[in-house]
C-alpha cells in the first residue's frame, strides 16, 4: 500500500514551475510596457524637441531675372517621416507646453501651430485654408481667422512675420497673389521691371497705365526694393538710354549724351537736365530718384 504523501513531490514541482511561469509572464509584461513607455516617449520627444532642420530654395528663384538680389532660401522646422503608428502617437499625445516663436502662418507646419497653442483640429482648419488657396497677407488676416483667439493673436502678434514682396525679386505668381492684381497687372509689372532696368521705389508702379493711388494704397505695405535699382544716366550711350521709360526717344538721350560731353562731371545731374529743357520737371522727379 502506497504512502499517502508519496505523489507530493510531483504536485509541488509543477506548483513551482507555474509560479516560475507567472513571474516569467509578468516580468516579460513589465518589460514590454516600459520598452512601450519609452518608445512612446522617444516619439513625442523628438515631436516635441525637432532636432531636423530642411534648407530648402524656392523653386521659382531659378525663374527669375539675373537682376535678383539676395536669397530666397527658407528654414523649415520640421521632423523627418515617421510610420504610421510613430505619427498616431504624435497625434494622440498632447503638447506639454505652449511655446512663442517667430512664424510665418502661410509656411508654418501643423507641429508647430501647436507648439504655439493650437489643438490639432485648429491647426487642420489653418492648413485647410492654406491648401485651398488661402494667404495670410497681413497679420490682421490670420487675427481674422474664426480658430484664433483674441488672447492667442494677443499673445503671438509680435512673432508673426509674414515676408514682405521684393518687387525686384518677385515672379507674376507673387506679383498675382497682391491684392486688386491679377494676370493682366502682374505682367505688366514684370514688363515695366524689365524696361526700368529694375525698381528703384515702390511708387513706380503708378507708372503703369491705369494703376493709380488707389490700387497702390492697397498692397504698399505688402511690398518692398530691398536693393533699389540705380539707373547709370551718366555713363550709357544714347542708344540705350532711350530704352528707358522716362527718357523714351532718341532725341532727349543724343541730348543727354551732349549735356555730358560740354559740362563739367561735378555739374551732371537731374536737376540740370531739366534746367536746360532736356527733359521735364516731372520726368526729373522720377528720374532723380532712380539716380545716384
Amino acid at each position: 500500500m502506497k504512502d499517502k504523501g508519496e505523489g507530493r513531490p510531483g504536485m509541488a514541482q509543477s506548483f513551482v514551475t507555474g509560479v516560475i511561469a507567472i513571474v516569467f509572464l509578468l516580468v516579460g509584461y513589465q518589460t514590454a510596457m516600459f520598452i512601450h513607455e519609452a518608445a512612446v516617449m522617444k516619439v513625442v520627444a523628438d515631436r516635441d524637441m525637432p532636432d531636423t532642420v530642411y534648407v530648402y530654395r524656392d523653386m521659382r528663384e531659378d525663374r527669375r531675372s539675373e537682376r535678383s538680389h539676395g536669397s530666397s532660401d527658407s528654414v523649415v522646422r520640421k521632423n523627418a517621416p515617421h510610420s504610421r503608428h510613430a505619427e498616431k502617437v504624435r497625434q494622440e499625445m498632447p503638447y506639454p507646453r505652449t511655446e512663442s516663436f517667430v512664424f510665418n502662418p502661410n509656411t508654418v507646419s501643423m507641429d508647430d501651430l501647436q507648439r504655439l497653442g493650437f489643438s490639432r483640429k485648429q491647426a487642420q482648419s489653418i492648413d485647410n485654408y492654406r491648401q485651398k488657396g488661402g494667404v495670410f497677407r497681413r497679420k490682421s488676416d490670420f487675427a481674422r481667422s474664426y480658430v484664433v483667439a483674441d488672447s492667442v493673436y494677443k499673445r503671438l502678434e509680435a512673432y508673426i512675420s509674414i515676408p514682405l514682396i521684393d518687387l525686384n525679386q518677385a515672379d507674376s505668381a507673387d506679383f498675382d497673389s497682391l491684392p486688386g492684381i491679377g494676370g493682366w497687372f502682374a505682367s505688366k509689372m514684370i514688363e515695366h521691371r524689365e524696361r526700368l532696368g529694375g525698381y528703384s521705389y515702390k511708387e513706380q508702379l503708378m507708372d503703369i497705365y491705369r494703376f493709380d493711388q488707389e490700387k497702390f494704397d492697397a498692397l504698399s505695405d505688402l511690398i518692398t526694393v530691398s536693393e533699389p535699382y540705380r539707373y547709370p544716366l551718366w555713363t550709357l550711350p544714347a542708344d540705350s538710354l532711350r530704352l528707358h521709360p522716362y527718357i523714351r526717344n532718341y532725341e532727349t538721350a543724343h541730348a543727354i549724351v551732349l549735356f555730358r560731353q560740354n559740362s563739367d562731371p561735378k555739374a551732371w545731374a537731374v536737376d540740370s537736365l531739366a534746367s536746360c529743357g532736356i527733359i521735364s520737371r516731372e520726368t526729373a522727379t522720377k528720374l532723380s530718384r532712380c539716380v545716384d
